[in-house]
C-alpha cells in the first residue's frame, strides 16, 4: 500500500480517527493536507506526527459546510503536488431521541456530515477528472446501515453519504477516479469516551469480536481503499465493525 509521492485531504484531521488516517497515509508516503474546526493545538500536534513520518503537512482551519473552505483545502493539497486522496471524514453529532430533536440539531449534522462532504467531492474532482485519476473515500458508520435510537440525524446523513459515495462512484469511474465509503462501527475515540457507561457497555455487547475498534483499525481500512491495491474497487462500503452490522 504504496502511497509516495501522492498528497491526500483529510476533513477533520486533527484528532481521534481522522488524525489515525492521517498518520498511516503519511506512514504509507503520502503528504497531508487536513482541516480542523477550532483546536489549534490538537492540529500542531497531527502536522508533527505527520512529518514524523517524512512528508509534508499542512493544516488548514476551516468550516467543511463552506465552499470556499473546500477550495483552500484543494489550493493546499495543489502546493503539495496534487489531488490524488480526499477522505471525508469530518463529522458531528447532536444526538436526542427524534421527539426531541430540533431543527437546528438536524440541519447542524445534515450540513457538516453531508453536505461538507459534498462540498469537498466537487471540490476535488475537477482535478482528478484532468488527472485521470483519484480516489476518495467517505466516512460513513454502521448506523447509516442500522440505524440507532436517539441518532436520527446522524443515521440520516450516514446513509445519505453512503448513497452518495455509490452515486458518484458510477458518475467518475470511466474517468479512472474510485470512490468508497468505510462505516467504522464502536471505535474508541474523545467522542464515544464522552457516552455514559451504560450505553458503552451495551455497544460493545452487540460487537461479536467483543471489544470496541482503535482508530488505527479505520486508518488502515482507510489506507488500503485509496492504494492501488483497491484500483478495482468503488462504489463499496468496507464496515470496520468487529462483526457489529453483519
Amino acid at each position: 500500500m504504496d502511497l509516495t509521492g501522492k498528497t491526500a485531504i483529510v476533513t477533520g484531521g486533527s484528532r481521534g480517527i481522522g488524525r489515525a488516517i492521517c498518520i498511516e497515509l503519511a506512514r504509507r508516503g503520502a503528504n497531508v493536507v487536513f482541516s480542523y474546526a477550532g483546536n489549534a493545538a490538537a492540529a500542531d500536534e497531527t502536522v508533527k506526527l505527520v512529518e514524523a513520518e517524512g512528508v509534508a503537512a499542512r493544516s488548514v482551519k476551516g468550516d467543511v459546510t463552506s465552499a470556499d473552505s473546500a477550495k483552500e483545502l484543494v489550493e493546499a493539497a495543489r502546493e503539495l503536488g496534487g489531488v490524488d486522496i480526499l477522505v471525508n471524514n469530518a463529522g458531528i453529532t447532536r444526538d436526542k431521541l427524534t421527539a426531541r430533536m430540533s431543527e437546528e440539531d438536524f440541519d447542524a449534522v445534515i450540513a457538516t456530515n453531508l453536505k461538507g462532504a459534498f462540498l469537498m467531492t466537487k471540490a476535488v474532482l475537477r482535478p482528478m477528472m484532468r488527472a485521470k485519476s483519484g480516489s476518495i473515500v467517505n466516512m460513513a458508520s454502521v448506523v447509516g446501515i442500522m440505524g440507532n435510537a436517539g441518532q436520527a440525524n446522524y443515521a440520516a446523513s450516514k446513509a445519505g453519504l453512503i448513497g452518495m459515495t455509490k452515486s458518484v462512484a458510477r458518475e467518475v469511474a470511466a474517468a479512472g477516479i474510485r470512490v468508497n465509503a468505510v462505516a467504522p462501527g464502536y471505535i474508541e475515540t474523545d467522542m464515544t469516551a464522552a457516552m455514559p457507561e451504560a450505553a458503552q457497555q451495551a455497544m460493545c455487547s452487540m460487537i461479536p469480536a467483543a471489544r470496541a475498534g482503535k482508530p488505527e483499525d479505520v486508518a488502515r481500512a482507510v489506507a488500503f481503499l485509496v492504494s492501488d491495491d483497491a484500483a478495482y474497487i468503488t462504489g463499496q462500503v468496507l464496515a470496520v465493525d468487529g462483526g457489529m452490522a453483519m
